[in-house]
């Protein structure tokens, strides 16, 4: 992505809720509002991004999903971080991949003025789904990570069923499918997916379970397709102004989307009857 929406795939061819999901093959968490709100690295207007309260905020705004970013530690820890490097986020500096999660542990994540003032941290993925079992679903952007080591921990918090998986590469969906065939994946869409036809080709070889990228990628064509097959379409409408592009999105057929402001788009959604 820029630096707020991620970079479409190219593969080959170019508050507590109740959560009654039926663990079927890729099944996605059932929604609980007929359009879906994702909280991109948790509400971070309020607090900074990718941090516990910005998590425990999207479930106090009554968000559908928080948008994590899961990566690896040098000794196997997985933790949520946008970027690759502690650089741009913390005290610190450095790759998360070549640090301990002790080390990690003890950075100070920084804050911007309109912020809450606080001391935060970078969370483990044990912390995340402590926090959001059983009040928020999870969608977990899989930057880098094993994917033997995720689903170990989420079968050992019983939260297989409450999250979907944002694949960045083809080796990843390959994987995925082969250790967890029945976790709900999504993708971007491909280039080559522009018509019906094109749009058919990629289903009938990737089989997503859901579809992301940005949402000025999608015309009436492909939303009625992805429509016809059962695919749910949650694109990433991120921006400085994507409050003025909401009914635009909507109007095009979008059931959900991925908001840097949740809290502003629940409001803008119960005003226009849609939640």
């Amino acid at each position: 992505m820029l630096f707020y929406i991620k970079t479409l795939l190219i593969f080959t061819a170019a508050c507590f809720i109740s959560f009654d999901t039926v663990a079927q093959p890729n099944a996605v968490p059932k929604p609980r509002h007929s359009f879906v709100v994702i909280a991109h690295r948790g509400a971070h207007v309020s607090y900074p991004e990718n941090t516990l309260e910005a998590y425990q905020q999207a479930i106090n705004i009554g968000a559908d999903y928080v948008e994590i970013d899961l990566r690896t530690t040098k000794d196997s820890a997985l933790v949520s971080m946008h970027d690759g490097s502690v650089n741009r986020m913390t005290s610190g500096q450095g790759q998360i991949k070549d640090m301990l999660l002790t080390d990690l542990k003890q950075l100070a994540i920084k804050y911007n003025e309109s912020q809450v003032k606080g001391v935060y941290r970078i969370p483990t993925f044990e912390e995340i789904l402590k926090l959001c079992k059983n009040r928020i679903y999870i969608y977990i952007d899989f930057k880098d990570a094993s994917v033997m080591q995720t689903m170990k921990v989420l079968k050992q918090y019983e939260m297989e069923n409450q999250v979907i998986v944002y694949i960045n590469s083809l080796a990843q969906l390959q994987e995925w499918k082969k250790i967890a065939p029945n976790m709900p994946l999504m993708l971007s869409l491909p280039k080559s997916a522009n018509s019906a036809a094109g749009f058919k080709a990629f289903v009938q070889q990737y089989a997503p379970s859901l579809l992301d990228g940005d949402w000025l990628e999608y015309n009436e064509e492909i939303l009625n397709a992805a429509s016809k097959q059962g695919i749910p379409v949650w694109p990433d409408i991120q921006s400085k102004d994507e409050d003025q592009q909401w009914s635009k999105a909507i109007s095009k057929g979008f059931k959900g989307l991925q908001t840097d402001q949740p809290e502003a788009l629940i409001k803008f959604l119960q005003v226009k009857g849609l939640r």
